[in-house]
């Protein structure tokens, strides 16, 4: 099998997946937009998922992201982000998902005004508790402030709102307590739609709860090799 039949497989099983969930939720597929996570693989399984009729990928890490742009596709990136590599991911980067703080929205402002480009941002929400409370994104209480900050500055949409469900816990509360809170923002701010929400193991919930895109990676690559 080559790595293209291997890919069409593994998509197209991943479409099934994503109707049925549909179905059970009464929506449409169109409703929803798959980001295929293509982080530690070749930029030539890019370019196989885009002729598959891929549209979006995900990237985590500059300048590995950078590597994959590809026309064709737009290109999110979903990872933690260091403010003084902010100027360079808004060189590429069609929208910035994991914005947590007022700091890095201004560094990317900057960025992007700089690059004369307009980025797409989401802010990311952090559900964790205790310890691990604030580790990847801003709480639920700062969302408007974040949001506000980014609708202010140039170069920048605001877009919506992204989590990831904390580890080994329910993510349907989760994901329902989202949704809730894409309402609230869109109260104040009507164009920020997007629902970044769901992985490879937990996107059905997603789709059930009304996410608007998934974030897939596993199921499309196969699995991850073993970190050196």
């Amino acid at each position: 099998m080559t790595r293209r039949d291997e890919l069409a497989a593994n998509l197209a099983a991943v479409e099934e997946r994503i109707a049925s969930a549909c179905a059970d939720a009464g929506r449409q597929r169109d409703e929803i937009t798959l980001i295929v996570v293509t982080k530690t693989y070749p930029h030539s399984d890019a370019e196989l998922l885009r002729d598959l009729g891929v549209t979006d990928i995900g990237e985590n890490r500059h300048p590995e992201a950078e590597s994959k742009v590809t026309d064709g596709l737009r290109l999110h990136f979903v990872g933690g982000l260091q403010t003084n590599k902010a100027g360079a991911v808004t060189r590429y980067a069609d929208v910035v998902q994991s914005v947590d703080r007022p700091k890095l929205a201004r560094s990317l402002s900057r960025g992007a005004e700089a690059a004369g480009r307009e980025v797409e941002c989401l802010v990311q929400v952090d559900f964790q508790e205790g310890a691990d409370a604030g580790r990847a994104g801003v709480a639920p209480d700062g969302i408007l402030a974040l949001a506000d900050e980014i609708a202010s500055l140039g170069a920048l949409t605001l877009r919506g709102l992204m989590t990831v469900a904390p580890l080994g816990a329910d993510p349907r509360p989760v994901f329902d307590r989202l949704m809730e809170l894409s309402a609230d923002l869109r109260r104040q701010h009507p164009g920020a739609t997007v629902v970044s929400a769901g992985m490879s193991d937990d996107f059905e919930h997603a789709v059930a709860a009304g996410a608007t895109h998934l974030r897939v990676g596993r199921s499309v690559l196969g699995e991850r090799p073993p970190a050196r």
